[in-house]
């Protein structure tokens, strides 16, 4: 079947678990129309009786949030914080080739306030399965992908903290599974499933690296996760989720700063600027599926109104499938490739019912529509 997008947005019909109303809209879209009006008040009520199972009696901490520095991870920390009066404990998992406009954004967040766990995985573990991940599932960041969900259930588990909370849930804010759309929180099974794509196992097999080598990279078993109770929540569940409002609330009360320019395919310079592997991810998920980092920026700014899907439409022809040429000496660098070895990989994942090959560059058969 041809490629189709949404009539209101521009998801496009490859994008994994998405689903279209008989109107032609995407699930986002449908979402977005859904939120408006959605009684926030009883949500807020269930994010408070939650909070309050969790809320520490002798001053400590009460709760984890996982930041980057970026936007949304500060939004939540903030509101856990100043609005709700927790006590959260921020942690982040080192990304490699971290990106100085992201470095300095998680110092000022830090200095904003906040109690921080860094967690640096040996660099060399996380670059096999970094390069595991590209070959094996089209993942360039596949490692750390892996440890920003199991390294944090474990410092959660080691701080005897139960209460987990991530920023938005991508499926339901973006065009996925529904599934959890009644449901404040996921399980590891479902992180498994769909945030890993079902390749964790795959891709620790691959590696050749022993349990211990990987020990950072694999979730808790179910006595420990039933020990310590971990709930793992999005904060998306209870409010009216906004990443142009959280990037403000960040930039005000965090000291989050932009990138000087626009990021590689795309036209914004305040979203996931941590680290240099986002732009290839973002570049294999167009060869892929046939949408990229503008089409999702773009779907973003049209359902909360600040854009015609004119306007994005234009936007994605300008920018989408742009490869970061300015990062590829650090990719072969990075991943112990030439050139050739390289693009190889990358040719593995074109999608060839979306894509034919001319020359050295691979050529859409589909215009966005």
């Amino acid at each position: 079947m041809d490629p189709y997008w949404c009539t209101s947005c521009l998801n496009m019909s490859t994008r994994p678990r998405i689903e279209f109303d008989r109107d032609g809209r995407c699930n986002a879209c449908v979402w977005a129309e859904q939120k408006r009006s959605m009684d926030w008040t009883a949500r807020r009520q269930r994010l408070t009786e939650l909070l309050d199972r969790y809320r520490s009696v002798n001053g400590g901490f009460d709760c984890l949030v996982p930041v980057s520095g970026g936007k949304d991870g500060s939004y939540v920390a903030h509101q856990l914080k100043h609005v709700y009066g927790m006590n959260p404990l921020a942690v982040t998992v080192r990304p490699a080739l971290s990106l100085p406009v992201g470095d300095r954004n998680l110092s000022n967040f830090i200095a904003s306030g906040y109690d921080h766990v860094h967690v640096s995985p040996n660099p060399e573990t996380m670059k096999v399965l970094n390069r595991v991940g590209l070959i094996d599932m089209g993942f360039p960041y596949y490692g750390w992908l892996i440890a920003i969900q199991t390294a944090v259930i474990q410092v959660a588990c080691n701080f005897r903290l139960s209460l987990i909370f991530y920023g938005e849930e991508g499926e339901i804010e973006y065009g996925g599974s529904t599934e959890t759309s009644e449901s404040p929180t996921v399980t590891v099974d479902y992180m498994k499933r769909v945030f890993l794509e079902d390749g964790h196992d795959l891709v620790l097999k691959n590696s050749g690296l022993s349990e211990q080598q990987t020990a950072l990279y694999r979730f808790p078993d179910d006595e420990q996760l039933r020990k310590s109770s971990i709930e793992i929540a999005h904060w998306s569940f209870f409010e009216n989720w906004d990443p142009y409002r959280n990037y403000l609330v960040a930039k005000e009360f965090c000291g989050l700063q932009e990138a000087l320019d626009s990021n590689s395919g795309t036209f914004t310079n305040f979203a996931q600027n941590d680290q240099a592997l986002y732009a290839l991810h973002v570049f294999l998920m167009y060869l892929k599926f046939g949408f990229g980092r503008a089409t999702q920026d773009a779907g973003i700014e049209i359902r909360r109104g600040a854009m015609t899907r004119e306007q994005g439409l234009n936007l994605v022809r300008l920018y989408d499938g742009v490869f970061p040429e300015e990062f590829l000496s650090l990719y072969l660098e990075y991943f112990d490739m030439d050139e050739e070895a390289f693009f190889n990989v990358l040719d593995r994942w074109a999608n060839r019912d979306l894509f034919s090959r001319d020359g050295n560059r691979w050529v859409p058969l589909f215009s966005p529509a």
